[in-house]
């Protein structure tokens, strides 16, 4: 009900959209209304009789072009508005206006609602009769609006009216040119009642949910549709509210995601030690559900079966006796990883780890007995129980008595026991049968009948989903099968029974045909010893799910070298093909070297599991750190029919797995005191930024030991007031506070266990997570390495790291002649600090004859504490320089007819394993075949075969691909440098 007072403001805007809609047909001035219903006034005025809202005249006819009057105008605002008739009251003194009056229950709701007055207040005159003017239209919608009534005017309208409308005319929603006096007609307040009646009853109608819950489309009464994107995608099946505003109206609606195929993983559980269930919060694809290479934790699972609502999958682990370790652990928490199942549509492959814990509490109960006939019945029970218990024939008794058979233990929670039985009513008593918990079966009596049976096996149901497999469902357990075969008796295949359930597995050559098959099962023979052969026709569904890469993870091994595993939606082949993965970087651009081809394939074998569902790619620990994809081709599934996987790219992550060492470590000693006792500091240098929290910190003073001299053979814990902290990145600091203990520089050893990089990758992995350093005195810095990388580069590891370079303090220096050539610094590479020869100085191929030297007499290199480099410290260079191919006529050619040899001249002796495609050999217009390397001395020597001679203009190209840089296949003889990558090309003459 609209009153007076607080229900003024809907009626405010209720009637501003009815005076929008009016002046769309009228003289009004023209306002959007954006309703896309009813546009015939016809239409609209034959919906509003149909509502009550419009009387139509005695002839039946609408009469639009007519007038209205006010007692007209009066109902029709209280029908569209929805407001309270008002019986009993009678506020005016019209002629004949009463009790009896039609109209007297709508002027009453009108008047009391403050939207229409009399057209004489003092007589109480409402003028039912009189005609509705267009000024009192717009005196009723001031009114209505709360609009304020100016003082000055400038309107045609009657005096009385002219500040009603001059606020209308102020406010944009009527025409200054309008003719106030004139009468409206029915026409003009049909459109105007339409509008008001659409505003009011304009709601959702349905809605629709899309783009995994993101998106709602709501379909309105108007016939328009209103998309929402939602912030948050909606919660599958669970009802939440959705707000949105449309023709300036804001609606809240109750929403519910309705998603029968399962969005995620909702957890595991465990009710006993031999089973696993996996919940997902809506349907799951059968075929990827029950395929148990898609979980995998600490247990061997034997079967996976899904519920019959789609929702659900048990997980049945290996073994069958309470002695075996394959099962779960009471009330301890364990992980479980699902990756490859697919939902229901097939939308979504899960790749979710859940974490349960198993509780077992539940004493095993038998759920059911089943006569099998007079010479077996079959047992039942709640969980999961132990073979050995389940098999004793003491274990069970019928009618009180000891039995005289044997039982068979058809899977983990089903028994068959076969002994003689008359027919009636029998009671079974269970005793000393165990689950996995050690639990004892409930030892109470279970009712069961038995009646001769005379039938033999029927079937029941049965499928393929693969040419080579068939399922076999009978209406009973089977104690045994003759031969299966499809056909033809010599085309068997290989029986499994379980039950009443039987598999049949046909190799490819017996394998069924697409279109209908003839199954002849020969010899299917229950507990009774009733025998048939059976027939059965089925249409094999083919397999025709392509494989899908479900899952891309990297690890570290114990060498550092990096693990890629590519896991498989099912069992593949081809997954060992090398050239079926190429490895590029986060460009896009091929990586090559450490483990990759020229073309980023593998060099490694690609390894693959015992279930061939999981692919290992190995590359070399030196991989750098970054962002990498990889792209996976060529893989079939095991289908009759192979289904080729389609091209996949995943994105991979190699982090920081270079291992952390101890660099360097110094002493500093106080200024004793008069006992002799200072504090001791040692500084611990590492190769990296170390942890300094969690399990690999390098602050707790326990994961240090001091052998304080040469002498002692002892590591001792760091006393309790010892103190270790971080004085930057990669040092650490330890304090002995007040300390008799004597120590030896460069005899003093630390010991130090179980520390971290901020990585997370443990120091000494290979030692025990041990790691040992000798003490230095504080006063020079050395260098450890100096490697020549190239003719014009050497690349140096210090003892320490230094925070200050003076290029000036360094030098190469011949070793024979006393030359030595300038540097520049040119940057630091991980741990190796690099310098440039100066000038067009460079070293030979072989730079074992040349040093690193510090000639400065007073170095300014130092570390962050000061510490300088050694003065006239000498380390000879490590020749690392790969050998390379002369750069004046490498290449020369010679043969004829078919048969020609390729010398390619390096820099340097080199030698060669042969037998490799790191070589390869081209000529332009002529087909190459039968290339065969070998070294000599310094030239590789390269022969082939072609299928015409060369000419004078044959363009012969010699190749060495950059996985040479790994797999060290051409390689200098003095120091195994690999030979760095080239294509050389010559004209043959």
């Amino acid at each position: 009900m609209i009153s007076r007072g607080g229900e003024k403001k809907v009626m405010k805007k209720i009637l501003s959209v009815a005076l929008s809609t009016a002046m769309a047909f009228s003289m009004f001035a023209s306002v959007a209304f954006g309703q896309t219903g009813l546009t015939d006034v016809n239409a609209q005025y034959n919906y509003l009789k149909d509502k009550g809202i419009f009387s139509g005249f005695p002839d039946g006819q609408a009469h639009l072009d007519r007038q209205m009057t006010r007692a007209e105008f009066a109902k029709v605002i209280t029908k569209t508005l929805g407001l309270k008739e008002v019986e009993g009251v009678y506020s005016f003194k019209d002629k004949n206006y009463g009790e009896k009056h039609w109209a007297a229950p709508y002027v009453e709701a009108v008047y009391a609602a403050g939207i229409m007055e009399g057209v004489n207040s003092t007589k109480k005159i409402f003028g039912v009769s009189n005609p509705v003017t267009i000024q009192e239209m717009a005196t009723v919608l001031v009114r209505a609006l709360d609009l304020e009534v100016p003082t000055e005017t400038n309107n045609s309208a009657t005096t009385w009216a002219k500040g009603y409308v001059q606020a209308a005319i102020n406010a944009g929603l009527v025409d200054a040119n309008a003719n106030f006096q004139s009468n409206a007609t029915r026409e003009l307040l049909v459109g105007a009642a339409y509008a008001v009646d659409q505003e009011l009853s304009l709601s959702v109608e349905s809605y629709t949910v899309s783009e995994a819950g993101k998106v709602v489309e709501f379909k309105m009464t108007d016939g328009e549709t209103v998309k929402v994107t939602l912030d948050k995608a909606l919660e599958a099946n669970k009802e939440t509210e959705v707000k949105f505003t449309y023709q300036e109206k804001e609606f809240t609606e109750k929403v519910t995601y309705v998603v029968t195929s399962a969005t995620k993983v909702e957890g595991a559980s465990a009710n006993n030690l031999k089973q696993v269930v996996v919940n997902f919060d809506g349907e799951v694809d059968e075929e990827t559900a029950e395929e148990v290479t898609n979980y995998s934790f600490s247990k061997t699972i034997d079967s996976a079966v899904l519920s019959a609502d789609k929702k659900s999958v048990v997980l049945s682990l290996k073994g069958e006796n309470l002695s075996d370790t394959n099962k779960l652990e009471n009330q301890k928490a364990i992980k479980i990883k699902v990756d490859g199942v697919k939902n229901a549509d097939k939308s979504k492959t899960f790749s979710e780890e859940v974490t349960f814990t198993p509780v077992d509490v539940t004493i095993p109960e038998v759920e059911e007995v089943t006569g099998l006939g007079t010479k077996a019945f079959q047992v039942e029970f709640s969980e999961p129980v132990d073979r050995a218990t389940a098999i004793s024939t003491a274990n069970y008794k019928i009618d009180g008595k000891s039995i005289a058979g044997s039982v068979e233990y058809v899977n983990s929670s089903t028994v068959i026991v076969t002994t003689e039985l008359a027919t009636g009513d029998h009671k079974l008593t269970v005793n000393g049968v165990k689950d996995f918990a050690g639990f004892v079966v409930t030892p109470v009596s279970y009712d069961f009948t038995v009646a001769v049976d005379t039938e033999a096996p029927t079937v029941v149901t049965s499928k393929s989903s693969d040419l080579t497999k068939v399922e076999i469902e009978f209406n009973e357990p089977l104690r045994s099968v003759g031969k299966v075969y499809n056909g033809v008796s010599s085309k068997t295949g290989t029986v499994t029974r379980s039950g009443n359930k039987v598999t049949v597995v046909f190799t490819k050559e017996n394998a069924l045909a697409v279109n209908e098959n003839t199954i002849v099962i020969e010899g299917a023979t229950d507990y009774s010893g009733n025998s048939a052969n059976r027939e059965v026709k089925i249409t094999p569904t083919l397999d025709t799910a392509r494989p899908e890469v479900t899952s891309l993870t990297t690890s570290v091994k114990d060498n550092g070298d990096i693990s890629i595993k590519v896991k498989y939606s099912e069992t593949v082949n081809y997954a060992t093909n090398k050239d079926n993965y190429t490895i590029k970087d986060k460009d896009g651009k091929v990586v090559t070297g450490n483990g990759l081809d020229s073309a980023g394939h593998p060099v490694r074998e690609v390894a693959l599991s015992a279930d061939k569902t999981e692919a290992t790619i190995t590359l070399s620990s030196t991989f750098k750190q970054g962002t990498y994809t990889l792209a996976v081709a060529g893989v079939q599934d095991n289908a009759y029919v192979p289904n080729t996987i389609l091209p996949y790219t995943g994105t991979f992550e190699v982090g920081d797995t270079t291992t952390p060492e101890l660099k360097t470590a110094w002493v500093e000693e106080g200024t004793p005191n008069t006992n002799g006792a200072r504090d001791v500091s040692f500084y611990l240098t590492y190769n990296k930024e170390m942890a300094t929290d969690g399990s690999g910190s390098v602050l707790e003073r326990t994961k240090y030991n001091v052998k304080w001299t040469a002498a002692s053979s002892t590591y001792e814990a760091l006393p309790t007031n010892a103190t270790v902290e971080a004085v930057t990145a990669d040092t650490v600091k330890i304090t002995v506070p007040s300390t008799t203990k004597q120590v030896s520089a460069n005899g003093a050893e630390l010991r130090v266990t179980l520390v971290a990089d901020k990585a997370g990758n443990y120091a000494y992995k290979n030692n025990g997570y041990v790691g040992y350093v000798v003490v230095k005195p504080s006063s020079a810095v050395q260098a450890t390495v100096a490697n020549a990388v190239s003719n014009t580069k050497i690349a140096v590891e210090f003892d320490a790291n230094l925070s200050s370079i003076d290029a000036n303090d360094f030098a190469i220096k011949n070793t024979v002649t006393g030359d030595t050539y300038e540097v520049s610094y040119d940057g630091k590479t991980s741990d190796a600090y690099n310098f440039v020869l100066r000038g067009d100085k460079v070293l030979p191929a072989d730079a074992s004859n040349y040093a690193f030297v510090v000639d400065a007499t007073e170095p300014n290199s130092a570390t962050e504490f000061g510490v300088k480099v050694q003065t006239g410290f000498t380390i000879n260079l490590t020749d690392k320089i790969a050998p390379a191919i002369i750069s004046e006529n490498p290449l020369k050619v010679t043969g004829t007819g078919t048969s020609y040899e390729a010398r390619v001249t390096f820099d340097e002796a080199i030698a060669a394993v042969s037998g490799t495609n790191v070589v390869s050999a081209s000529v332009t217009g002529v087909t190459v075949s039968n290339v065969q390397y070998s070294a000599s001395g310094k030239d590789l020597v390269v022969t082939f075969t072609t299928d015409k001679a060369l000419t004078t203009d044959s363009v012969v190209t010699i190749e060495l691909n950059s996985s040479n840089e790994s797999s060290k296949v051409i390689k200098d003889t003095t120091k195994g440098n690999a030979a760095k990558a080239f294509s050389t090309s010559v004209v043959f003459k």
